[in-house]
Formats: structure tokens, sequence, C-alpha cells
């Protein structure tokens, strides 16, 4: 399949069936995150591996992983990332962001659902996993086996705006 093709069968589960993770499919799954490009490869990307019913039951306290077996939550670690010297813009929310991406997609290619959760309390979260306080939680990638049907991958040419509301060429 290729790229587009697969990634047009992606889309946000939030129901899941009670079947836990396997550990190699875990292990493939932060492997892509690892390997994730980061600003000057300073690697700011850390993940907190939530798995356990008591686990995922404190994490509900700050949001709702729609019943998902595995949560990661994807901190940020503003010690190491790079600051562009410009404006002094921090890469941490853009690094977190292309780790959380590859992870939710090297799931998909294991079989696994996934939803990308921005919506949630932090500080309940960084207080439910003892979280250090230079750490940032900025995303939440929760995974496992669907129990929904995935939506048409057709469904992206009446969903998404056209690609002209995008693209500018040479200059605004």
């Amino acid at each position: 399949m290729d790229f587009l093709a697969f990634a047009k069968t992606r889309h946000s589960v939030r129901r899941y069936l009670p079947r836990p993770v396997e550990q190699e499919k875990l292990a493939l799954i932060l492997e892509a995150g690892r390997i994730a490009p980061t600003a000057a490869n300073r690697q700011p990307q850390r993940f907190l591996v939530v798995a356990t019913p008591e686990g995922l039951a404190r994490l509900a306290e700050g949001c709702d992983p729609h019943g998902a077996p595995l949560a990661i939550i994807v901190l940020g670690d503003p010690e190491s990332v790079w600051i562009r010297p410009y404006d002094r813009k921090d890469m941490v929310d853009i690094d977190t962001a292309i780790a959380t991406d590859h992870m939710m997609m090297e799931a998909l290619s294991l079989g696994l659902g996934t939803c990308w959760l921005t919506y949630f309390d932090p500080k309940v979260v960084r207080r439910a996993f003892n979280i250090p306080g230079r750490l940032e939680a900025v995303h939440i990638l929760v995974a496992g086996y669907a129990a929904s049907e995935p939506p048409s991958p057709e469904r992206y040419a009446k969903d998404r705006k056209p690609l002209k509301d995008f693209v500018t060429y040479g200059s605004y």
C-alpha cells in the first residue's frame, strides 16, 4: 500500500476491545517515537507508558482515554529542546508531535487503533503520574484494538478542505 492510501485508513478510535496490546507491538510503537526526527536532533520527547487498569483509571481522572488498554503520555523536556535563536521559539510541541505521529502510524501498521488526545488536564496528569517539574505533558496517544469498523478512506474527499485552500506558490 502506498503511504497516502495507508494514511487514509487512519482514524480516531474512541471504542476499544478489552484486549491488551502485546509487548512486542508496544516496543515497536515506542521505537517509532524514538527514531522520529527532532529539531537539531535534540530529542526532547519522553514517553510515559500507562497500561495497567490502575494507571488507566488514574489517567481517566484527567482525560477520557476512551477505554483504551494502552496510553502513552508524550512529554517534552525543555532542557533538551532546540530553541530557534531569531525569535526564541522552542520546538517542544513540534518535536513531540512528530514523535506522536510516528507512534500513531506504527500502531496503525500493527493493526491497532489510536486516538491522539490533547484535551486533558495537565495538572491532574502530572499529579497522577508524579511527572517531574521540568517535563511537560504535551500529548497522550491511546491505543488498542478497535471495537468498531473504520470509516471509509473516501471520506477525505468531503471531510477535508480542497488542496487549493492550503497551497500558495511563490509568495503571498
